[in-house]
Parts: C-alpha cells; structure tokens; sequence
C-alpha cells in the first residue's frame, strides 16, 4: 500500500506544468548558465517548457539587472514561485522607474516616513553603486507578498525576505554545482603560455562582471604591494567592467607588472582560466543577498576561494574556504590570506579539498533540482 501511494504521489508531481522564466545562454550572465543547468535537470522530472502562456505553477528567475524586466513584471500579474538571485533589487528599480514610481516604491516598502529619504536617494543614485545606503534597502516587499513562494540560495536573503514580508513562504535551496568536464592539461599549460603566465607562479584569479562591490580596486592594491615582496606571484582579471568610472580608476594598476586582464570568457575559456589559477579572489562588499555562483564553481573544483566574511557565506565552511574581514579591515585581512596561501605549502590544495566535499555533498545539480521539484509541486495552482 505504501509503494500505491508513494506512485498515485510521483503520478500526480510528473503531471505538473512548469513555466520556467529565466534569461537563457547566450546571454552573457551566470543567471542564464544557471537557469540552463536548472531547466534540464528539472525537464528529467516532468514537464518543464520556457516561458509558456500557460502552465500550472511558473518559476521566475530574478537578478538585480534589467534582463529581468519583463520577468519581474510578470512574476507580480501572475504570481508563481521566484528565485532571488540577488536579495536586493534596489538597484534594478532604479533603472525600471520613473522618479513618481521610485518614491512610490519606496515608502510601500518603508513607510511615508522615509518619502525623504526615497527623494535623496533618487537623486543620488549616480552612485548607488558604491553608496551602502542602497544595499541596505532591498525594496523586497511587493514580489515577497505576491509570490507563492520565495527561493533564495544563503540565510542573508532568507532574512531580506522575511524583514519585508513576514508571512512569506521562504525556502533556502543550495546554489547549484554541476560538475564540468574539466580541459586536460596540456590544454590547460598550453593557455598559460599564450596568456604568458610563468609556470612556477602562484597565479590568483578575479572573475566575472567588475563593479566596485567585488572590491577590484582593493584587490589590485593588495596585489601590487605583495607583489612587490613576492615576485613570483600573478593576478589574471578576466571581466567585464560594469562601471567606467572603476576602469578608469583601477587603469594604472591593471597595466601593472605580474598583472594580465581578459574580457568576459566564454565558458570553454572560462574553464581554462580556472585551471590555470591557484586561487581564487571572490569578495563582495557591500553584499546584495546573493551566493556567487563563481565561488561556487571554483570551490567545486577545488580551488581555495578568497570570499567576504558575511552572512551571504555562511552556510560555507570554515576549513573550506578563505574568509576576508568586510569594511576597514578588509586589505590587512585579504594581504595576510595572500601570504598565507603562497608562502605555505599545501595549505590551498587542503582548503580546496574540503570546499569541494562540501559542494559535492550540498550544492550537487541533481539534489538541488529534486529540491526544486518538491517546492514546485506544493506551489503550484
């Protein structure tokens, strides 16, 4: 009888119809590649189709940039199941708003009393990006109320979530890790040489979009003094800068000795470039609520990863990753972990290796995905 119910239950999950709304490759974000890995795992359960006019529950994907518009716009007519791949959105709806709406918005989510304050931030919001006023207020509440329920991948945008909306459903689900068929190693010696990396070197990497919240210009510094007692340690920045502003500011400095820059990479290249580093730089300060899926798959594959020391980090960990100290300690902390990491042998190699079991044993694709499925099914109509 027990085996009749667990199928009549199975029979009725299969039946559901998802509506899976994402930005998909070959958008240039780690939203899509995520969103891609997702799908496919999600279709071996049952029926999953991208963006369909109908569907019994639908899974919306939202990020804080606006490839996201039209699915945010969505995800409030229709309400479904969203997955916050960033907890603050402060800075999306400043791109999607007009100054009426902005104000709007803001005291729906913070009361009249802070009308002001949305005025002040309105006109200062050329420099949002660097102001922590702006991560402070994730403007959540009205996707968090409308939503059936509400994903996020780390405990700091569960406690977004329920800080502007009590009475929602939130789940946390591990980011997902889906293991890539890794380049051999000559492949691998011989993109060192074309991107002319010594191979004796302790080579350190940045990744990903560069704003001033993954702290590039911090990094660079740090890198430049120890490069100066430490020859024999590279930095490769491949990205795409996100603010002029920090290009320009950070120029000299990437035109540095022991420093080589790459734009945004390919998936193939970016596996290449993972190979090839010794270690990994990951900080996000101030953090907007999400789990970096950058760290994710370097600590996967075994790298030691350099994260912030933050609630967005938390669930990783201790002896398996590196935590650098936010704020004003944050350069005596990356520059010790720096010393640390290239002038104690085998002390990366371990740290990667406790990283990697973690991942394996909580961020694994197919694990994620049944979490997924189970969520979808007690959500939908």
């Amino acid at each position: 009888m027990r085996a009749g119910r667990h199928g009549a239950v199975r029979q009725a999950e299969d039946a559901v119809r998802v509506g899976f709304y994402a930005p998909m490759p070959p958008a240039r974000t780690g939203v899509a590649d995520y969103a891609a890995a997702l799908a496919g795992a999600l279709g071996r359960r049952g029926e999953v189709r991208i963006a369909p006019s109908r569907c019994d529950v639908a899974l919306y994907h939202l990020g804080n940039n606006r490839l996201h518009a039209e699915i945010y716009r969505r995800a409030l007519a229709e309400p479904g199941v969203v997955v916050l791949h960033d907890a603050v959105l402060h800075h999306f709806l400043l791109g999607q708003l007009t100054r009426g709406e902005y104000i709007e918005e803001f005291v729906y989510n913070y009361g009249a009393w802070n009308g002001g304050l949305a005025e002040e931030l309105w006109e200062s919001r050329s420099g949002s990006g660097t102001d922590g006023r702006y991560f402070e207020f994730p403007m959540l509440r009205r996707i968090a109320e409308r939503s059936r329920a509400v994903i996020v991948h780390n405990p700091a945008a569960a406690r977004m979530v329920r800080e502007h909306a009590a009475q929602a459903r939130v789940m946390e689900i591990p980011h997902l890790f889906r293991a890539p068929e890794m380049p051999g190693e000559a492949e691998v010696l011989r993109y060192r040489d074309e991107l002319g990396l010594r191979r004796a070197s302790f080579v350190f990497g940045v990744f990903g979009y560069l704003r001033e919240s993954k702290r590039v210009a911090a990094i660079l510094d740090v890198f430049a003094r120890l490069r100066r007692e430490r020859p024999d340690i590279e930095l490769l920045v491949a990205g795409a800068f996100v603010s002029a502003d920090l290009e320009r500011m950070t120029r000299r400095l990437l035109e540095s000795d022991g420093v080589t820059c790459r734009p945004y990479l390919s998936r193939r290249e970016f596996w290449l470039a993972a190979s090839v580093v010794d270690g990994c730089i990951n900080l996000r300060y101030p953090a907007a609520g999400e789990t970096s899926g950058i760290a994710i798959r370097m600590i996967g594959i075994g790298k030691p990863v350099l994260v912030t020391d933050s609630e967005e980090c938390a669930r990783f960990p201790e002896d398996g990753c590196v935590r650098v100290t936010a704020g004003v300690g944050e350069r005596d902390s990356l520059w010790r972990h720096m010393v640390l990491l290239t002038s104690v042998p085998g002390v990366g190699r371990a740290i990667g290796e406790r990283g990697a079991a973690h991942i394996r044993a909580r961020h694994d694709l197919e694990q994620v995905a049944d979490q997924y499925w189970s969520a979808l099914c007690e959500y939908r109509c």
